[in-house]
């Protein structure tokens, strides 16, 4: 059995100054700057999570050139990019894995291709769809493997917020619930029926937060970025 675990969440903002102050406001902390990626001309900020997990905002880099492939995320979809104009969402949650082609060969649905990244002396392995689309909309976790070595989040700060679940939202929760059951990761999110939709339930420093984070899928149901 592989040993699959969250790893972390991943979401949107216009530009990061823009998804700083949000989370500001939401969670009463400020994400540190985090690093660049060479190859999808996007940058991010972090913050530890808890329990091995992180919490990255990630934008376009409007400093750096054209990446000459679509980025990940679904960040050069206009619509998303409308979306984050207005607030930031939720792009994906992401999953550490100990076999990743394993998980590749084992899911129904196609993962994508694997991308080799590095950032000092960590590399990471990831599945990033060719096209810039998110499985199942996000809903679907990203999968990666890091190099040997400490989890990358416990050289980032802790600011006291903690990801405490993962909430998938589905009109057909059994199709979903089998699909990550196909991937032995199941039990790593909460599964409920409803239009399509990502949350996370994060306890930070001002309190118990539920984050309903809109998944791009979700176009109808576009929500403030947390509801207390």
């Amino acid at each position: 059995m592989p040993i699959n675990k969250t790893d972390h969440i991943a979401n949107g903002g216009q530009t990061l100054e823009q998804g700083v102050a949000a989370m500001s406001d939401a969670l009463g902390v400020e994400v540190p700057r985090g690093g660049k990626h060479d190859k999808m001309s996007t940058h991010n900020c972090l913050m530890q999570a808890g329990n091995e997990n992180f919490f990255e905002l990630i934008a376009i880099d409007a400093e750096a050139s054209a990446p000459g492939r679509t980025r990940w995320f679904t960040l050069d979809d206009p619509a998303t990019q409308a979306r984050l104009s207005e607030r930031p969402c939720a792009l994906c949650w992401v999953v550490n894995t100990d076999d990743l082609h394993g998980a590749i060969a084992a899911s129904p649905v196609d993962l994508g291709e694997v991308v080799d990244f590095a950032r000092g002396d960590r590399t990471w392995r990831l599945t990033v769809p060719e096209d810039g689309s998110l499985p199942m909309g996000g809903l679907l976790s990203a999968f990666i493997e890091w190099s040997p070595g400490p989890h990358p989040s416990t050289g980032l700060q802790n600011l006291g917020v903690t990801l405490k679940r993962v909430h998938l939202c589905h009109p057909d929760p059994s199709t979903l619930r089998a699909t990550l059951a196909a991937l032995c990761i199941e039990h790593l999110a909460q599964i409920h029926e409803g239009p399509e939709a990502l949350s996370f339930e994060l306890e930070a420093p001002q309190g118990y937060r539920h984050a309903q984070l809109t998944v791009p899928t979700a176009r109808k149901e576009s929500r403030p970025l947390v509801h207390l």
